[in-house]
């Protein structure tokens, strides 16, 4: 592990947290999210879609509106900045260009003056195609602008009790290939997911993900801070 302060955090003063749909911030980055603002960095997230596709909850009736409100409130509960929600089509992501996508990234990660980025693993966690694209946009994004890209993991035990218990294709680490390991307070990530109603109430495998959890996060660097 390089870069990594007393509390287990890199240090850097702004970040810029890129995901694919509202939640994303809360369910899979949150107490890291937290963490980052809790010691005084400045965090910032890019979100590509509303989530208007998603059938959880029942909704139906302009859910683009609600998720947009949904991470208002938890980017607050937070402690977060900036949020900078765009309108690509939920579902489908992977089939635009990246190129497009990762000049969104530039222009926000510039204008908050990032030196890191925050995003999911390069498999998406749970292979979703959007979370996939959200990071390979961020880093062609990291590469352009010369800066560090962290991605929030798994451990290969985690992922492999939720495969066998929801039949969710759930990407895992070995520790060989996590970096960082970060004790975290979830206090004010499960208060932000509680904003995210519409996908939380009804969500079992995001309560049990986090109970396997416990109270640690995982981290692998994508693009590594320079020396």
């Amino acid at each position: 592990m390089r870069h990594v302060s007393a509390e287990g955090l890199p240090e850097v003063s702004s970040l810029l947290a890129v995901v694919a749909h509202p939640d994303d911030e809360s369910f899979g980055l949150g107490a890291a999210l937290a963490s980052f603002a809790n010691v005084g960095t400045k965090v910032e997230v890019l979100c590509f879609t509303r989530g208007e596709a998603s059938t959880l909850g029942g909704l139906t009736a302009d859910l683009a509106s609600v998720r947009a409100q949904e991470l208002r409130s938890a980017a607050a509960a937070l402690g977060l900045g900036r949020v900078h929600l765009l309108q690509y089509a939920d579902g489908a992501l992977r089939s635009k260009p990246v190129g497009p996508l990762a000049e969104h990234v530039v222009v926000q990660a510039e204008a908050c003056a990032a030196d890191l980025l925050l995003v999911m693993d390069t498999g998406g966690i749970t292979g979703h195609p959007d979370h996939v694209r959200a990071t390979e946009a961020a880093l062609i994004a990291a590469d352009l602008l010369g800066i560090a890209a962290l991605a929030w993991v798994l451990r290969d035990d985690v992922a492999l009790r939720l495969r066998e218990e929801f039949s969710v294709p759930f990407v895992g680490r070995s520790p060989a290939e996590i970096d960082i390991t970060l004790e975290v307070d979830r206090r004010r990530q499960l208060e932000a997911i509680t904003c995210h109603r519409s996908q939380s109430a009804n969500n079992p495998v995001l309560w049990r993900r986090l109970e396997l959890q416990g109270t640690h996060e995982s981290f692998r660097w994508l693009r590594p801070p320079h020396e």
